[in-house]
């Protein structure tokens, strides 16, 4: 077994920057000349950027790392490279090329840091991209990730905000997975809940990417630090409304029994506090709140299907093995942006 990472203190999508802060300091920064080619940048709240440099051919540019959420080294190095890699799939794309970045202790063993980045190494390989480099400076704490570029077709993009009234949102993945990494650091969870919740962050999104390529898709996203109706929220732009069927969610069972017992995170509560005034809950327990609210690290694909091929891809998604579901559709704009119904 692996060396294990010391102080593993709470990392994960769970130690990023609350929306609401990013939005302020983003919506400041000088723009800069327009570039047409320019197709997805940072104003669209969009998963990844994507420069288009052919006719055919866009570029998908995006980076993601964080601090440990669980012991093994390993294991991190793999969730943190999935959760990476995500985004390119989210925009449509394809792998391509990645670059590690680390952030590692001189003083701590660097067989752990070996332990890390064979972790990443062999999920970037599973994506079908190459390892192409990357970049290490010393620091107090451990943190890794990675640089992705992709491709995809101009006119093929999921972009988060293509939702069209009578789509149906398909989810993924089961949520709840940072309410049980927050449960398993005071040794609440279960070995079974936590293996579940790292069988899921390891999963890489290219499998539910490649069947939705035979389906119209008209908005994706993947669901991670902002919780599913942050991210929810970011699909909507202000231009439409859905209504969600609580009972239709997929989610970790022990996370609803963990949340009962307030086991929660400091970034559930910042995704509360900033997009509680866009939801309506219609008898829906506190604990399925939390998990609507709850950060996912590495999380599903959250995807706005036409409305007559949603079932089909459903039990696709669900005969590759997904626990996919089909959560609720979007409508057009009402004073409830977003309902969610138990």
């Amino acid at each position: 077994m692996s060396e294990k990472i010391e102080f593993c203190k709470g990392g994960g999508c769970t130690a990023k920057l609350g929306a609401g802060v990013l939005s302020r300091i983003l919506s400041r920064l000088p723009k800069g000349i327009p570039d047409e080619n320019l197709l997805v940048g940072y104003d669209s709240k969009d998963d990844a950027a994507v420069y288009q440099i052919s006719p055919d051919t866009a570029i998908v540019q995006t980076l993601d790392f964080f601090p440990p959420m669980v012991e093994d080294p390993y294991t991190f190095g793999q969730i943190a490279a999935t959760n990476a890699l995500s985004d390119i799939y989210a925009m449509g794309g394809e792998v391509k090329t990645a670059l590690n970045i680390v952030c590692f202790p001189e003083s701590m063993d660097l067989n752990i840091l070996g332990e890390i980045m064979r972790g990443g190494s062999e999920k970037v390989i599973e994506a079908g991209g190459i390892l192409a480099g990357g970049h290490s400076i010393a620091d107090n704490d451990v943190k890794y990730g990675l640089s992705v570029m992709g491709t995809v077709h101009p006119k093929k993009i999921y972009e988060n905000n293509g939702g069209q009234p009578g789509d149906y949102l398909i989810l993924t993945k089961k949520l709840g997975v940072g309410i049980i990494c927050t449960a398993n650091r005071v040794k609440e969870a279960s070995e079974e809940a936590m293996e579940e919740a790292i069988t899921s962050m390891t999963t890489l999104n290219k499998y539910a990417a490649e069947i939705c390529k035979k389906y119209t898709i008209h908005g994706c996203t993947d669901v991670t630090g902002f919780s599913f109706l942050g991210h929810l929220h970011e699909m909507m732009d202000g231009k439409l409304s859905c209504v969600i069927d609580a009972g239709k969610i997929p989610y970790i069972e022990e996370a609803f029994h963990h949340a009962e017992e307030f086991l929660l995170t400091a970034a559930g509560q910042r995704n509360r506090n900033f997009v509680e005034k866009f939801v309506t809950f219609q008898n829906i327990p506190f604990a399925m709140e939390e998990i609507l609210f709850d950060p996912q690290t590495s999380g599903g694909l959250l995807i706005a299907v036409k409305g007559s091929e949603a079932a089909q891809l459903e039990k696709e998604l669900q005969m590759s093995g997904l626990p996919a579901r089909i959560v609720g559709k979007i409508i057009p704009k009402t004073e409830q942006e977003i309902l969610v119904r138990g």
